[in-house]
């Protein structure tokens, strides 16, 4: 099923910000107010080859306490959004001091990733909100913290400030520390050498979300983790601006999958023949229903008009799992010789 993009104004987002306490950085719903203090116009202009670290001062705003200011290295990060010049603002990295010398509530990380409103802030929000659904799905799954961050530019002879939307998101290195796991660094393995049950949980879910951006073998968007090395890793998704519950003005279907917008589902799992070996994940996702649209209807952050798209998205979702006929269709997509369903995107071996 195809949507046409949606042209809408930039929705308002109603700040939520109250002072930090001892809670943790991803525990908390309310809106975290930062300041960025430095280069801000070198930064946004190192758009290619490796990226550099710039010194910059961050500020923790609206503290009980008064504001905390303390030194970090920032740089630009990622390829499509940063590397492809299509962003207002690419994503960034934020390096932090050594660990035990951050204050407050970024003691104890290392490094955050700062995902910034590529093009506009309703895009921004609605990636926001896959990463809180998956969290439905995995408590392992990547945290998010809404932030509202104020750019306050010194490289230039006048000083620029600025402010908006964006969202902090888990480095791979706080995942392990928090889920206690080890981290797969290893391409190539196959799909079928993880565990079936995280795959299968995780392949549904791009499904459900209209993402077909992401690959086990090259762990392209994909952190893979395990126990053990005598484990099968499980695989949790990451980067979902081309998916289609984001719909993304740039996002694009890759042109090896013959698709004609990134609205349309497709799956990218492995064949798996038994459409039993899907019925404990699919009950899985029925049970969770309630737990999807409430997480849309209760936004006081989306656009009316946002909110509705989200959930006409998932309407049809939902609505696919109740007609066995096309969902097995959907499903068995990978294992019809002559399909795109198992192709490498251009890019991914290198």
């Amino acid at each position: 099923m195809r949507f046409p993009f949606l042209f809408f104004l930039v929705p308002l987002v109603v700040w939520s910000i109250v002072p930090i306490h001892a809670q943790g950085l991803f525990d908390s719903e309310a809106v975290l107010e930062i300041r960025l203090k430095g280069d801000v116009n070198t930064l946004f202009k190192d758009l290619s080859g490796k990226p550099e670290y710039l010194p910059f001062e961050l500020l923790l705003e609206n503290q009980a306490s008064g504001n905390e200011a303390f030194p970090i290295k920032v740089r630009t990060r990622g390829h499509f959004r940063r590397e492809m010049g299509i962003c207002s603002y690419p994503p960034l990295l934020l390096n932090f001091p050594e660990k035990g010398e951050n204050p407050g509530i970024f003691h104890g990380y290392d490094k955050l990733k700062l995902v910034m409103p590529c093009k506009g802030e309703r895009y921004l929000l609605r990636e926001y909100y896959v990463y809180k659904a998956y969290q439905i799905l995995n408590r392992d799954g990547l945290r998010v913290r809404l932030v509202k961050l104020t750019l306050e530019d010194t490289g230039g002879k006048k000083e620029k400030i600025e402010t908006l939307t964006g969202f902090l998101l888990e480095e791979e290195g706080a995942v392990v520390n928090r889920t206690g796991l080890e981290l797969v660094e290893r391409d190539l393995i196959r799909p079928h050498q993880t565990d079936l049950e995280a795959y299968l949980r995780m392949s549904i879910f791009q499904l459900m979300i209209g993402n077909t951006d992401w690959s086990i073998e090259y762990r392209q968007n994909i952190y893979l983790l395990r126990k053990s090395e005598n484990d099968r890793p499980i695989p949790i998704p990451y980067d979902f601006d081309h998916a289609g519950m984001v719909n993304a003005p740039y996002a694009k279907p890759a042109p090896e999958l013959e698709m004609s917008a990134v609205t349309e589902r497709r799956y990218r799992g492995f064949c798996v023949e038994n459409m039993a070996d899907f019925a404990p994940t699919l009950d899985t996702f029925r049970g969770h229903r309630d737990a999807f649209y409430a997480l849309y209807n209760g936004s006081s952050i989306l656009d009316e008009k946002d909110i509705k798209f989200s959930i006409q998205y998932l309407d049809e979702f939902f609505k696919l799992l109740d007609q066995p006929k096309k969902i097995e269709t959907l499903l068995k997509y990978p294992c019809q010789p002559g399909n795109t369903g198992n192709v490498i995107i251009k890019g991914l071996k290198q």
